[in-house]
């Protein structure tokens, strides 16, 4: 302080606006290379990608790779090549196929609605973490409803068709209308639904395991039918056109080459 005391006031002045306009730029470069933060207690993480998945912001797709997340109430998009796994905080998992778009968690106020499909297809498995049950979750579509407590399940929203086809894989989730929730039921392991938008819900379920089981099965025979009959040996050659095949009698007698029964011996010479 001394030495500043002495020096000239125009020299002082220069010395502390340099101070200044160091500490500001030190100040600004700390600001710009920290990285900012993400909140990943609601977020979903893509943790398998791959072909054309993107998450909408603005309405503009930006490109999502492994390890990016999904915050609530963003677009997930995928195009005809495209498809991702995501996973959740809990553990539980949900997969995107291609040409789909799903909306992830669209009620930022409860957690339990998990995806909303506006078109395509997905696949949810939900995780107990710590084992504690139920896990209760909820995956929407224009038409349905499917509430689930720990499962695995696909479900698949035409809007051409207005239908959702949901198939249980493991576990039970409940299938209710989205116009009435009182319209609902409960579907098992391998056990399939189709919702419609102005129908009730069919008095029976499709047991699709077992059909898709049966399909499979008799296109396996059908394939294993042609692999025998390509490696059965060559077919016997054709007779030529315009040529007769003349069965052949086997031979009666020792020497008889024909078939044919040999003529009788001549009458005796007549005496002299």
């Amino acid at each position: 302080m001394y030495l500043m005391a002495r020096l000239p006031a125009a020299l002082r002045c220069v010395l502390t606006v340099s101070v200044v306009t160091t500490a500001m730029v030190a100040t600004l470069c700390a600001q710009t290379t920290r990285q900012p933060m993400v909140d990943i207690s609601g977020a979903a993480q893509l943790v398998q990608g791959s072909g054309q998945i993107s998450v909408l912001r603005d309405s503009t797709p930006w490109a999502l790779n492994n390890g990016d997340y999904v915050q609530p109430m963003q677009v997930i998009v995928t195009g005809s090549n495209g498809s991702g796994m995501f996973k959740v905080a809990d553990g539980s998992t949900f997969e995107v196929f291609s040409n789909s778009k799903v909306v992830f968690r669209a009620n930022r106020g409860n957690w339990e609605d998990l995806l909303e499909i506006i078109l395509g297809k997905i696949k949810v498995q939900i995780e107990h973490p710590g084992g504690v049950l139920p896990n209760n979750n909820k995956v929407r579509t224009p038409t349905a409803v499917i509430s689930v407590r720990g499962t695995v399940f696909d479900v698949e929203y035409d809007p051409e068709k207005q239908a959702t086809t949901v198939d249980d894989e493991e576990g039970s989730v409940d299938v209710a209308r989205a116009l009435n929730l009182n319209d609902h039921k409960l579907l098992t392991a391998n056990q399939s639904l189709v919702v419609y938008k102005n129908e009730e819900l069919a008095h029976k379920v499709d047991t699709g395991g077992i059909l898709k089981r049966l399909y499979q099965a008799a296109m396996d025979a059908l394939t294993q039918q042609e692999i025998n009959s390509r490696s059965s040996g060559p077919a016997p050659a054709s007779t030529p056109t315009g040529t007769t095949t003349v069965p052949v009698t086997p031979p009666t007698k020792t020497g008889d080459t024909n078939g044919n029964t040999p003529p009788p011996p001549p009458p005796p010479a007549p005496p002299n």
